[in-house]
Formats: structure tokens, C-alpha cells, sequence
């Protein structure tokens, strides 16, 4: 099973992020990501055995999600990989210690997860192309209440992700 946690966004949040994602996309074109599939990844798993499951949940479990607010406040775009994105220019001291011990609790089980560096951002376009400038955009507040256990599930349409379990504060 393909699995990743993540922020997930309120609907409101969500309806501000696909607003951005209309706005990038007259100046970006590309493809833009489906306002359900919106999210913020904190840690990229990839494919991991049914069996492992339970054991990817618990060690979940072992962090405690600190209520707090992270900004979007800044969008960029990706040459190497034609993705345009919504950023935080400020990581909240909270979200860096939920991402440090998500990381480090699945480190202790051996669950292998992407390790690049943590950049807070939402991917909104892909396949998109260099703009000329990035538009100026509203900020976004982003209340951070919990996070989620999401399941990757490729159609023919593209991909659809599942919430399997959630953390909240």
C-alpha cells in the first residue's frame, strides 16, 4: 500500500489553496492537483506491507499533535520538477517538532520514509511551466489541530488518496 502522513486542510483552507491553484495556474498553466487531494505531506512512506500496517499506527500514535497555526503566505515554483506551489516562508516550532518525532518514531521500527529535508509547502500544479512572475497571493492560515495516515490509490483518472487513520489534538 502506497501511504504518506500529512496535514490535512479544513474546507476552508482547502477552497483558498485551490483558489491559489486557479491564480498560479493563468500564469503556471500545468496540471492542477484536485482540491481533494490538497494536503501537506510530513512523511513520505511509499509501498509498505499490509502486515507493517498496525505498526506504522501505533508508532503514529506515539506523537502528540500540539495545537498551533502555520502560515501560507508565499507561493514558488520548482524548476527541476514543474511543480507550482503554496509555501510557508515560517515554520511554526510546532509542525518542525511533529515532523521531527513523526520521523523519528518510524526510524525505530524501520519504516523507510522519504528523509529529504521537511519544506512546508502544498504541491497546487504540476507539469507546469516557469512563469515570468509569481502573482501575489493572500494568506493563508492554517490551523494545525492533527494529522493523517493517507492511502495513494492510482486510477485511470489519476490518483486518489484515502484518510486510513487520523491524530488530532
Amino acid at each position: 500500500m502506497r501511504l504518506f502522513f500529512a496535514l490535512w486542510p479544513n474546507p476552508q483552507v482547502r477552497a483558498q489553496l485551490a483558489d491559489w491553484g486557479r491564480t498560479l495556474h493563468a500564469a503556471c498553466g500545468g496540471r492542477m492537483i484536485r482540491p481533494e487531494n490538497l494536503h501537506m505531506t510530513l512523511g513520505f512512506l511509499g509501498d509498505v506491507e499490509e502486515a507493517r500496517i498496525a505498526q506504522v499506527e501505533q508508532a503514529a500514535g506515539e506523537v502528540a499533535p500540539q495545537a498551533g497555526s502555520l502560515v501560507l503566505d508565499e507561493a514558488g515554483y520548482w524548476k527541476h520538477n514543474r511543480i507550482a506551489w503554496a509555501g510557508a516562508s515560517a515554520l511554526p516550532p510546532e509542525l518542525q517538532t511533529l515532523v521531527a518525532e513523526l520521523r523519528g518514531s518510524l526510524s525505530r521500527i524501520n519504516i523507510g520514509f522519504d528523509s529529504k529535508e521537511f519544506v512546508a509547502h502544498v504541491t497546487l500544479l504540476r507539469n507546469a511551466h516557469e512563469p515570468r512572475a509569481l502573482p501575489e497571493l493572500p494568506a493563508i492560515a492554517w490551523p494545525l489541530q492533527g494529522f493523517v495516515l493517507v492511502q495513494s490509490v492510482t486510477l485511470p483518472a489519476g490518483s486518489r488518496y484515502a484518510i486510513r487513520r487520523s491524530w488530532w489534538h
